[in-house]
């Protein structure tokens, strides 16, 4: 039963119905007798009728008459579009067909009742229709709370419910309504770029263009070119102007990745682009202003690089304005779960599959593996699970041999004396179904459903693997 709490409906009046119809008596009769029944009812002798009572006010409830004169039922329907758009309206007539029906709920009716009917052929309509309402309303409310529970776990395109994950999110929506520099630190794959878009997505210079650059993707002697741009004639190849990066973000932010990469002579330019709002491309004598955000991002220990005497000091507290650390997943595993449902839901669509959940046995593998490529290589390794999977699960055997076998180095011995991934996998499998095929007495029904793989698949490993039992 649904918590009255949830319900959208708690403490609501009499619901309003409008009875449409040209007969009289018709008219009276419904009237009383849905009175009885609780509702709040007023009458219309015609379809016109009918819409100026809907212009000054809404019902919950239409019923109303095909065959009327002025405007018939069809017409009504028809005609009334906005006007009935939160009303439920319920067709009734002498002379219908089946396709008058169809054509009916094609115009937006919820049902048809044929004259002559019965008083309790009229409630129960109105009783499922309310039903209909009371779902539907409920199934909004509870969406609407999902996603706003779904909200407090995203930033933008990233999913995290760790305690962790969710101090990230907030430090990046506060920085991201203020116009300041970020640094943003952690080990590569934890989605720095996506904390980076999200500020940029979350601030004022939304509607600018964010532009990231890999500072360690580009060549040293074109770094200074394509980030400030240069002149026509200003070295070899140069046969016009070309804007740099800094006033293609004009606007918006820019985005360098891997900013420890930078050579020296770089940090230079680029920390008097920050201290003076300007960029000077290379062979122009001029200097020109940028209104860029600038985001950086780094999976090096800037500090210590200082120290190497590789980064700038000045450099480093001039982007340190703001700091925010991405923790590694090893750190926050309670986020694998929803992080493997939403590259599921992800690649389901991309790959045109409809694979709906990871077993336990999958999961528990998935959970104890350390990660060292962080939701990037999580990511990597649901898709191939997802590519190799034939039923509507990831099993076990969709994970690569080096999350299945991910044991201590002391455990190896005992499932592959070489260094085949494939050949311990192997021996797990048949370890498991051993083991599964003992606990159930040989009973291969109960013990596939111990291993979670469909009985005729354990019928062929058993017969793979040469097990008697």
């Amino acid at each position: 039963m649904m918590d009255k709490s949830l319900s959208p409906a708690c403490g609501q009046g009499p619901r309003r119905l409008l009875v449409i119809d040209d007969e009289s008596n018709m008219r009276h009769m419904l009237a009383a007798m849905l009175k009885n029944s609780g509702y709040s009812v007023d009458t219309a002798a015609e379809g016109l009728e009918g819409m100026k009572m809907l212009e000054r006010s809404s019902y919950d409830f239409i019923l109303c008459d095909i065959k009327m004169p002025k405007m018939d039922g069809m017409t009504f329907l028809k005609t009334a579009g906005d006007l009935v758009e939160h009303s439920t309206v319920i067709m009734m007539s002498a002379y219908g067909t089946v396709e008058t029906a169809i054509e009916a709920m094609k115009l937006g009716a919820y049902d048809y009742i044929s004259k002559p009917f019965k008083s309790d052929e009229v409630t129960l309509t109105l009783k499922k229709a309310e039903e209909r309402e009371r779902l539907k309303k409920e199934n909004s409310f509870l969406r609407e709370r999902i996603r706003n529970i779904q909200a407090d776990n995203r930033f933008d395109r990233m999913v995290g419910q760790s305690k962790a994950m969710q101090a990230v999110f907030e430090l990046a929506k506060k920085v991201a309504r203020h116009n300041t520099t970020v640094l943003i630190t952690g080990e590569s794959g934890t989605g720095k770029e996506l904390i980076a878009r999200g500020i940029h997505f979350y601030s004022e210079r939304a509607d600018g263009r964010l532009v990231p650059v890999n500072c360690g993707g580009i060549p040293e002697n074109l770094l200074e070119s394509e980030m400030f741009g240069y002149k026509k004639g200003a070295f070899t190849g140069a046969d016009r102007d070309k804007a740099g990066l800094f006033e293609a973000a004009e606007g918006g932010t820019l985005f360098l990745d891997e900013i420890g990469e930078l050579p020296l002579s770089l940090q230079v330019k680029l920390l008097r682009v920050l201290q003076e709002s300007e960029v000077r491309p290379v062979g122009d004598p001029k200097t020109h202003k940028v209104d860029v955000r600038v985001i950086t991002a780094t999976a090096k220990n800037l500090e210590a690089e200082m120290q190497k005497g590789t980064f700038r000091e000045d450099l480093f507290y001039r982007l340190n304005v703001m700091q925010i650390h991405l923790p590694s997943l090893r750190e926050r595993t309670e986020d694998i779960p929803p992080l493997c449902q939403l590259f599921i839901e992800r690649f389901n669509g991309e790959l045109k599959k409809n694979i709906a959940s990871i077993t336990p046995a999958a999961m528990s593998f998935i959970m104890k593996h350390p990660w060292p490529g962080n939701v990037r290589e999580l990511e990597n390794v649901i898709q191939r699970a997802v590519v190799l999977a034939e039923q509507d699960v990831l099993l076990p055997e969709h994970l690569p041999g080096s999350i299945v076998t991910g044991l201590e180095n002391g455990h190896l011995d005992t499932l592959s004396e070489g260094f085949s991934l494939k050949e311990a996998q192997r021996r797990l499998e048949k370890k498991l179904i051993v083991k599964a095929l003992t606990e159930t007495g040989g009973n291969r029904s109960r013990a596939a459903r111990l291993l979670e793989i469909s009985h005729p698949s354990l019928l062929s490993k058993i017969k793979t693997y040469r097990i008697d039992l």
